[in-house]
Formats: structure tokens, sequence, C-alpha cells
């Protein structure tokens, strides 16, 4: 569970809501069933027309990645590739075959995989970078209907208002009524407004996040297997994979609870 997901979007409702009740108003005037019809409804029609069905069908699973997703430590990465360093230069390339399959990471797999059948170097790096280009680019494309829902919104919000202002002013003669009705109208900007920049955008944000550690794991596989092919040595190997990390990113994982946090 990500817990920042969590805290982020309650303290972002919360702080909204409480902000609000500070002033003295009350939560159930911001209830209003038609702003939410409009401005959800709208924003959600918007980005299903946008955005191709196959895309569509992975929000459920981008969600789950927003708030359950724990990303893998590169620490662990960078161990791995140094062990896998250490049995080459002792048993030989060959010897990497019998350790492919305890990987459960496929992009590790094939590039292992790759240097045990012999590929040339060039060859091999240029293979796993299409691939990681490839792995971007889809990402990138997933996120799409989040961004795109955070543009639809506000906008959707101001649809409401201004449809919410004719109706007013259709019947001006109800003047009782009528500060009541102004306030409910702009209810649905509020909705678009906060919906935008409280949920949509900060869930994108959050998956490009995702990828980039992703990413950066890729990176220093693809490092690590050509340096292996190399025939490098593994504790050189080792620091140069900790070249790609912060400071406070470089103790192994078991140590880094007891480190002091170095400045990035």
């Amino acid at each position: 569970m990500d817990i920042t997901t969590i805290v982020g979007l309650l303290l972002g409702l919360v702080a909204l809501g409480g902000g609000f009740l500070l002033e003295g108003g009350h939560l159930s005037a911001l209830l209003s069933p038609t702003a939410a019809i409009i401005v959800f409804g709208g924003t959600f029609g918007a980005v299903t027309l946008a955005t191709p069905f196959e895309e569509l069908k992975k929000i459920p699973k981008l969600l789950k990645i927003a708030f359950t997703y724990k990303p893998r430590d590169p620490m662990e990465t960078i161990e791995e590739l140094v062990a896998l360093a250490t049995t080459a230069r002792r048993e030989g390339i060959l010897a990497l075959e019998e350790k492919i399959e305890t990987y459960d990471d496929e992009f590790f797999k094939n590039g292992v995989r790759l240097v045990v059948d012999g590929v040339d170097p060039e060859l091999v790096r240029s293979i796993l970078e299409t691939e990681l280009s490839f792995i971007e680019s889809r990402h990138e494309k997933a996120v799409l209907p989040f961004d795109q829902a955070g543009g639809f919104a506000p906008t959707m919000g101001i649809i409401g208002t201004v449809m919410g202002l004719v109706h007013v002013l259709g019947n001006l003669s109800d003047v009782e009524n009528l500060g009541p009705q102004i306030a409910t109208a702009f209810i649905a900007t509020l909705y678009g407004v906060s919906s935008a920049n409280v949920i949509y955008l900060p869930l994108a944000t959050k998956l490009k996040s995702r990828t980039k550690q992703e990413v950066l794991i890729r990176e220093l596989m693809i490092e690590g297997i050509l340096s292996i092919q190399a025939g490098e040595n593994p504790n050189i190997l080792g620091q140069k994979l900790k070249a790609f990390l912060a400071p406070n990113l470089r103790a192994p994982k078991a140590e880094a609870g007891e480190a002091n946090v170095e400045t990035t």
C-alpha cells in the first residue's frame, strides 16, 4: 500500500472541506447532484471520447498501481547484477543460464539470455534500449486519461456554472432564491477545479513518477548486463551502477534504515 497516495488525497479533500467549514460554511452547501452529473459525467464522457478503448481498460490497473504499487529497490537490482557478474567471472558466461529462470522480471531475463546466447554487445544494447523505449511509450499512453481528465474537468465546471447561471437569469423574478441559486451554480466550477487538482493531475504525476522509477531500474539492468558481458570486475560494476542513484539510496536495504540520510 502506497500510504502517500492515500494520505495526499485525504489531506487535499480535508483541507478544502476544513477551510470551508472554518469560514462558517456547511458541507451540505457543497453538495449538488446536478453539478456532479455535469462535471464528472461530462469529464468521463470527454475522456472516453478522446481515449482508445484499449487504454480505458487499463484505468483500474493504473489506479491499483497508484494506490498499492511498491517500487523495486534499485539496490536489490544492483546486488543481483553483482552476484551474476561474480558467477560469470568464476564459472563463465554460460553458467548464468541456470539462473535465468530464477528471476521474475522478463526484461532482466531476456537481457541475460541474450548475453548467454552470445549476441553481439551492440545488438544486445539496441534490443534492450528499444524495449525500454516502448515501455516508456506505453506508460505515457496509459497515463493520458488522467492528464486529459485534469484538463477537461475545470472546463466542464465552467460549463456547469454557465448552465446554472442561465437558469438563474431566466428566473430573476424569484429574488429571494437568487443568492442560493447563484451559489449552487458555482458549485460546478468548484467540482471541476478541485477534482482536477486534487485527484486527476496528482494521480497522473504519481504514475509518471512510477514510470521514472521503473525506467531507472531498467537502465541499471542494461548497463549491468552489458558490463557482465564485457567481463568487468564485480566490485567495479557495483560502484558504477551505484552512480545512477542518489547518495541516500546507495546503502543496502538492510542498512538503509540505520544510515544517515545524505543530501541528494
